[in-house]
């Protein structure tokens, strides 16, 4: 175990290394090497794609009878991550690159096409100026054109870079931002212009409508006052009463007048039981009857006294009349009672 970090080991003297065997192995012998994919491909029997850098346990063999400069060319086997079909490609020392061989294709190769696309054109170009020299001729004259409009085109560049750089920026940025301000000044006296208005007229509206409230009390006022009723309230008919002479007179159109205002100050009253509770019938007084001894000079009515008695009973003594059992009907006779006990 001490001699695995020696420099030299023990050699006997009799060594001799033309006696060792050496193993038999065939030249396509393949090696498990990992190895991570060289450039992005997708493969072709599932369609997976398989990006540049993804690692693999692949197998490495070199390429029999092919040779690069006295370099030997590698061939290395993959299997799809997906469906594990074998995809293989091989070294390209001539480009510095690798180049897929079958399985999958190649994504990402545009530039690569490009470069050799232009290679090839200029192999071509060399071909044809080595036998030819008209043809030289011709090209020089195709290069020295291109160089001149290119040239033309620089300038034409320049030029307008530099009246781009005499264009004053800051300036036109500044005059942009006042004509801005300006205008929003403009607008906001246009609004304050446009509320002021508004508030003038609706404060003249509201002087003319207030105008025309105070005239229309005004007259009603002044309406109010001309007609007046006879009575100053509508309860003043129970109490009031009238000669017997307009009462004699204007019967009907009277009692029709009383029961208008009633109906107008009160309202109308349903069935008349809450007038009829407030209307006090009075009660008939006891007829007395006089002594047959009494003469006639005492039974004659001499006195006012005896007149208001007599009269009190032949009003007592009548029927109510009512008219279709309302209560206007009571307060009309209790207002006849009255005028009669008045006179």
């Amino acid at each position: 175990m001490s001699e695995r970090k020696v420099l030299n080991k023990y050699y006997p003297p009799d060594f001799d290394p033309s006696k060792i065997p050496k193993l038999k192995l065939p030249k396509d012998r393949q090696y498990v090497v990992r190895l991570m994919a060289p450039f992005n491909m997708r493969c072709k029997t599932c369609g997976e794609y398989i990006y540049k850098g993804k690692k693999f346990n692949a197998r490495k063999e070199t390429v029999q009878n092919e040779l690069y400069m006295g370099l030997p060319i590698f061939r290395f086997y993959i299997k799809c991550t997906r469906c594990l079909a074998e995809i293989t490609f091989k070294t390209d020392p001539e480009n510095t690159d690798y180049a897929m061989e079958h399985g999958a294709t190649r994504n990402f190769q545009a530039e690569k096409l490009i470069e050799e696309e232009e290679k090839r054109i200029q192999q071509e170009r060399e071909d044809e100026e080595l036998n030819n020299p008209m043809k030289v001729l011709e090209n020089r004259t195709k290069d020295s054109k291109m160089e001149m409009e290119v040239l033309e085109n620089l300038q034409e560049l320049k030029e307008l870079n530099q009246r781009q750089a005499q264009v004053d920026f800051e300036g036109m940025i500044d005059r942009y931002r006042e004509m801005e301000r300006r205008e929003r000044e403009r607008e906001k006296e246009e609004d304050e212009r446009e509320t002021k208005e508004m508030l003038e007229r609706a404060l003249v509206k509201r002087l003319r409508d207030s105008d025309s409230d105070s005239e229309e009390e005004e007259k009603s006022c002044s309406d109010s006052q001309e007609p007046k009723s006879s009575t100053d309230k509508p309860t003043d008919i129970l109490t009031n009463d009238k000669p017997a002479d307009t009462q004699g007179a204007a019967a009907g159109g009277g009692k029709r007048a009383k029961v208008e205002s009633w109906e107008r100050s009160v309202g109308t009253l349903g069935g008349g039981k809450a007038l009829g509770s407030l209307v006090v019938r009075k009660k008939p007084t006891a007829v007395v009857n006089k002594p047959s001894s009494v003469s006639a000079a005492s039974a004659a009515p001499t006195s006012h006294t005896d007149t208001k008695a007599l009269a009190a009973e032949s009003n007592a003594s009548k029927p109510v009349t009512t008219q279709n059992g309302s209560s206007l009907s009571l307060l009309g006779a209790y207002s006849d009672s009255d005028s009669n006990d008045s006179e």
